[in-house]
């Protein structure tokens, strides 16, 4: 395996009697209990989501190995198979210090996942035995450490975006604010912070698993400013854990899809489901985020309607574009500033 940028690579399918099923993985002797912790976690995508699979590849973190893990979804016509479907995954962990690799160039990933993919669905179509994945698999990954090598060499000498992991020693920091970025389940909080802290955009929908923290460090003023973003899961399953988020906020984001009127109406609830948790704080500084404005044919939220409720909330309003990178900086970066001349 080539450590330095992959960790971990697996196969593992989703099977009528056994449910989530690591069939092979390399290295071989990597721990089976973080095999199927890694397993659980992405075959649990696929049985909450009403049986679609993401067409794309999709990243999901994986706080408690420090790791963030590209997937690849599968799936093929298999009428031996309950539902007449089978359907199974590929998962690649790596570190999160070389994430900005696999979120820039996505594209240039995406068609080997796409080979192995289609020699998976053979292979599981001939029932071929654990060897032959084994042997499938050695060899993307061989392929793939390759590709990976010269990606991450040349982000090193043109970018120098592919950095050793730097020490965030708390002395190098004058001010560290938390942001909770709530609104309903798709409205692209995820791709939002994406887009800010690596430039990145993603096109396939995973929900948060619950929370997930990203940060992003910079000058204010001459001052050096954290922003630590929790990305908090909408998903109603969620509720009671995140609420628990929310506390020592010193802003919010409440973000809705202006193509979506119901995430519009659902603003108030989720501003009252923060204030609940943060009765004894300053009035929060925030915005109301409408994402998703590159869709301007499907717009159904307008600006004047938007700006009376921020108003009731005494927040700010911004319209962004996850997609086109729109507003997105000057999103967080006046919310940066606002917190600076609050707190300095």
């Amino acid at each position: 395996m080539t450590e330095e940028v992959i960790t971990v690579l697996l196969y593992a399918q989703l099977d009528d009697e056994l449910g989530p099923n690591p069939l092979v993985w390399l290295p071989t002797n990597y721990s089976p209990n973080d095999v199927m912790h890694i397993v659980i976690k992405v075959i649990a995508v696929l049985s909450g989501e009403q049986g679609l699979v993401p067409q794309s590849l999709v990243v999901l973190p994986f706080p408690t190995l420090n790791l963030k893990g590209l997937i690849k979804y599968i799936k093929w016509d298999d009428p031996n198979r309950r539902g007449g479907i089978g359907q199974s995954a590929i998962a690649l962990l790596f570190r999160e210090i070389d994430d900005v690799i696999f979120y820039k160039y996505m594209n240039q990933l995406t068609p080997p996942f796409g080979e192995i993919t289609q020699k998976i669905i053979n292979l599981e179509k001939k029932k071929a035995p654990k060897e032959t994945f084994s042997e499938s698999l050695e060899e993307f990954e061989l392929n793939l450490s390759n590709l990976l090598e010269e990606l991450k060499n040349k982000e090193k000498v043109q970018a120098k975006e592919f950095p050793e992991q730097k020490v965030k020693e708390a002395g190098l920091v004058d001010y560290k604010f938390k942001i909770a970025i709530v609104g309903d389940p798709g409205v692209g909080k995820t791709s939002l912070i994406l887009r800010y802290t690596n430039n990145a955009f993603r096109r396939s929908y995973i929900p948060t698993l619950g929370v997930h923290v990203s940060d992003k460090i910079f000058k204010v003023e001459g001052s050096t400013v954290q922003l630590v973003l929790w990305d908090i899961a909408g998903q109603i399953k969620f509720e009671t854990m995140r609420q628990q988020f929310y506390l020592g906020s010193d802003a919010i984001l409440l973000v809705f899809d202006l193509t979506n009127e119901k995430s519009f109406k659902n603003l108030s609830n989720w501003y009252l489901d923060v204030k609940n948790q943060l009765k004894n704080r300053p009035d929060l500084v925030g915005f109301i985020v409408g994402n998703k404005k590159d869709l301007t044919e499907e717009l159904q939220i307008s600006a004047e309607k938007a700006i009376e409720l921020a108003n009731t909330q005494d927040l700010s309003y911004i319209e962004t574009s996850a997609l086109t990178g729109e507003n997105v900086d000057s999103a967080f970066n006046d919310l940066a500033n606002k917190l600076y001349n609050t707190f300095k």
